[in-house]
């Protein structure tokens, strides 16, 4: 598309200000001028997160974000999905291998099973309280149920994946 043709859809003025308040809301408003290779992994995982809710969509598809982040790190952007999340309550899909991950972060966990031919082999409903956080939560009785439950059918798939 030529250069001369090109209009942004919002102005420049009002894209700075959202983007200032969306970096605001990721604890990044003070990181705003600096490069990506200023920023830290979970620095870059957070703009990423802004990058997309930012366009406002109806759902989001997330496919292993914090998979390459540190165990902490991992807490952190978690919570902050989970508070971002309860603001508008956009429907989110999220894939990842993290059993706890899933649990704390979901109203429902679906299991698929491996190999090219993939199919749902469980699907569960998370009836845990909110608003969550992630550390909390992995203590409650339920959350623990619920993982060991889970657990017996996904660790019998991994395995008969080994095979």
């Amino acid at each position: 598309m030529s250069r001369s043709l090109w209009k942004p859809l919002v102005p420049g003025v009002e894209r700075r200000a959202r983007a200032g308040d969306w970096l605001g809301r990721v604890g990044l408003g003070e990181f705003a001028a600096r490069y990506p290779h200023m920023l830290s992994g979970g620095q870059r995982k957070r703009v990423a997160l802004v990058q997309v809710l930012i366009r406002d969509p109806k759902i989001l598809l997330m496919d292993e974000p914090f998979g390459p982040l540190d165990a902490q790190t991992r807490q952190i952007m978690g919570n902050l999905l989970l508070d971002l999340w309860s603001a508008d309550r956009k429907a989110v899909l999220f894939v990842t291998h993290d059993l706890e991950e899933a649990i704390a972060l979901s109203d429902r966990v679906v299991i698929m099973s491996a190999g090219p031919a993939a199919h749902v082999i469980g699907d569960w409903n998370v009836a845990l309280p909110r608003p969550r956080d992630i550390a909390e939560i992995k203590i409650e009785r339920a959350f623990q149920d619920l993982h060991g439950e889970i657990w017996a059918l996904l660790k019998a798939e991994v395995l008969r994946g080994y095979r």
